[in-house]
């Protein structure tokens, strides 16, 4: 008969966040499956726990897995811990699930901290729908693609960043968004957690020393294909404004019509400005 595969949540900060059935878990199981043995060691040092352990990171998922695989249909129950938090939460743990699945091999969720959820719960912000991103792409093609998928939500975006990123990245928010309100949360259950709520330009002239882990948390309302369109327009100079419509087949007097509508001023400004056109 096969193992089980528990899925424990740990701590995000503070250590008293553990649930009593988290412990038992740990204590029960045969193997610890850890993202960072020497982490998970000091968690389980002062539980006063001591089990075997084998590491299981996003860089080693596709030689462990099958290894955790064997072991579990061993027989042998195995907990899956990351450094903190749920397992499978922008964090490793996904892979093995899918694999154990395939392998018929019961999966128990042990529910505990999770980072994203303190935040929003925390925010202000509507909790009936939101939406969470992980780790926006670094990828310039692949981030511009996210950042658009955002702008069409209608409803609460949560996404982690990095504190070498936090200022650039809200930076980018406001350019493509406004100065909306946000929430960036700070070490959430640690001595330094905060909340910095507000404006994007607010947020960032309180944000002090940036240190530790931060979430974000933007409330959309989704805009129309047209709204987002006039947006985009408005980014451009009034000469590539006329070249988009005429590519369009829009005679002149229509796009000097829109461009004034887009940009709230007179017609006759913009017909001066493509008069000999």
């Amino acid at each position: 008969m096969s193992g089980k595969l528990y899925l424990i949540a740990t701590p995000i900060g503070n250590l008293e966040d553990i649930t009593y059935r988290a412990v038992k878990t740990l204590q029960d199981v045969d193997l610890i499956a850890a993202e960072d043995t020497r982490h998970t060691l000091k968690l389980l040092n002062h539980l006063g726990i001591s089990k075997p352990m084998i590491s299981y990171h996003r860089h080693n998922e596709d030689v462990k897995s099958p290894e955790l695989i064997r072991i579990l249909q061993e027989g042998k129950n195995i907990g899956l811990v990351t450094d903190a938090g749920t397992p499978g939460i922008s964090d490793p743990g996904e892979e093995i699930v899918k694999e154990a699945i395939k392998s018929n091999i019961e999966i128990i969720p042990i529910p505990g901290a999770c980072a994203l959820i303190n935040a929003l719960i925390a925010s202000g912000m509507g909790t009936k729908e939101f939406a969470f991103y992980g780790f926006l792409p670094l990828d310039k093609k692949l981030r511009k693609e996210k950042l658009e998928d955002i702008q069409k939500q209608n409803k609460t975006i949560i996404f982690y960043e990095a504190p070498h990123r936090l200022e650039k990245t809200l930076i980018e928010l406001k350019e493509i968004f406004g100065n909306i309100n946000i929430v960036v949360a700070k070490e959430l259950t640690k001595i330094h957690e905060t909340f910095y709520r507000g404006t994007i330009e607010d947020v960032l002239k309180n944000l002090g020393d940036i240190k530790g882990e931060y979430i974000i948390l933007l409330e959309m309302h989704s805009k129309t294909d047209k709204q987002i369109e006039i947006e985009q327009l408005n980014k451009m100079a009034l000469e590539e404004q006329y070249e988009y419509y005429e590519n369009k087949g829009f005679t002149k007097k229509e796009i000097i019509k829109q461009i004034a509508k887009n940009n709230n001023v007179p017609k006759d400004t913009i017909y001066k400005q493509f008069l000999n056109k």
